[in-house]
C-alpha cells in the first residue's frame, strides 16, 4: 500500500469526524460522556460488518427475483438494512445505561452510531477509488450527512415512544421514515448523480432533524422522558 493510499484512508476519517463535532453540539446541556460517544462511534462503524453480508444477500435474492440494481425496490430494501442495523447497534449499547437520561439522547447516539458506520464506508471508497479528493467532497455533503439525518429522524421517534411509552410503535415509524428518505435520496443518485436537486433534498432534511432537536431540548420532555423509560426500560 502507497503513501498515497494510507493518506487517503486517513482523510476516509475526515467527514465523519467533522459532522461529529457539528451534531454533538446540539448536546449542549448536559453533554455525553467521551467514552460513550467514542464507543458508540465504534459499534456504528462494526454494524457495517453486518450490514454487508446481509446486503449482499438481499442482493442475490432480488436479482434472482429480476430487480435489478438501481430499481426502488432493490435501493428501499438496501437501505432499510442500513437503518434497522444502525438502530440495533445503539439500542443494545446505550439504552439500558444510565447516561441514557434526556429525550435528546436518542438523537445525539444514533447520529454518532450513522457516523461510525459511514466513515467505515468512506474509508472503504476511497481506497477503492480513482479520485479519492473529489469523492471525499461528494460524500462529505452526500452519503455522510444523509446516514446523520437518516439515524437522528430514528433517534427523535425512539425518544419520543419512551415518552409515550409506545417504543415499538414509535421506533418503527421512524425506521420507516428515515428509510424513505435514505431510499429516495440513492434512488436519486442513481438517476441523476450529484444534482442541485439531490442537495435540495438533504437541506430539508437537515432543518427536519434541527427541528428535532430543538423540540425534545425542551424542559416539559425531561420529566416524560424519564418517567416512560422508568415505565418501558426502552
Amino acid at each position: 500500500m502507497d503513501f498515497s493510499s494510507v493518506l487517503y484512508g486517513a482523510l476516509g476519517f475526515l467527514p465523519g469526524i467533522v459532522w461529529l463535532f457539528f451534531f454533538l453540539q446540539e448536546d449542549s446541556k448536559r453533554a455525553e460522556p467521551k467514552n460513550l460517544i467514542a464507543t458508540t462511534f465504534l459499534w456504528g462503524g462494526l454494524a457495517t460488518f453486518v450490514v454487508l453480508p446481509l446486503q449482499i444477500a438481499a442482493r442475490y435474492f432480488l436479482l434472482a427475483g429480476g430487480i435489478a440494481d438501481g430499481n426502488w425496490l432493490h435501493v428501499t430494501v438496501l437501505a432499510t438494512i442500513e437503518e434497522i442495523l444502525k438502530f440495533f447497534a445503539v439500542y443494545f449499547w446505550i439504552s439500558s445505561r444510565k447516561e441514557f437520561d434526556e429525550p435528546i439522547d436518542a438523537m445525539i447516539y444514533m447520529v454518532v452510531a450513522a457516523l461510525g458506520f459511514t466513515t467505515v464506508e468512506n474509508v472503504a471508497t476511497v481506497l477503492r477509488a480513482t479520485s479519492a479528493p473529489e469523492l471525499l467532497t461528494l460524500r462529505f455533503i452526500g452519503a455522510t450527512l444523509l446516514h446523520a439525518l437518516a439515524s437522528g429522524i430514528v433517534g427523535y421517534y425512539w425518544s419520543r415512544g419512551i415518552i409515550r411509552r409506545k417504543v415499538l410503535t414509535y421506533v418503527l415509524g421512524g425506521l420507516f421514515i428515515a428509510s424513505v428518505f435514505h431510499s429516495i435520496f440513492n434512488y436519486l443518485m442513481v438517476m441523476w448523480g450529484p444534482s442541485l436537486r439531490v442537495t435540495g433534498l438533504l437541506i430539508l432534511l437537515a432543518f427536519v432533524v434541527l427541528r428535532d432537536f430543538e423540540e425534545l431540548k425542551k424542559p416539559s420532555e425531561e420529566e416524560g422522558f424519564l418517567k416512560g423509560r422508568a415505565a418501558t426500560g426502552a
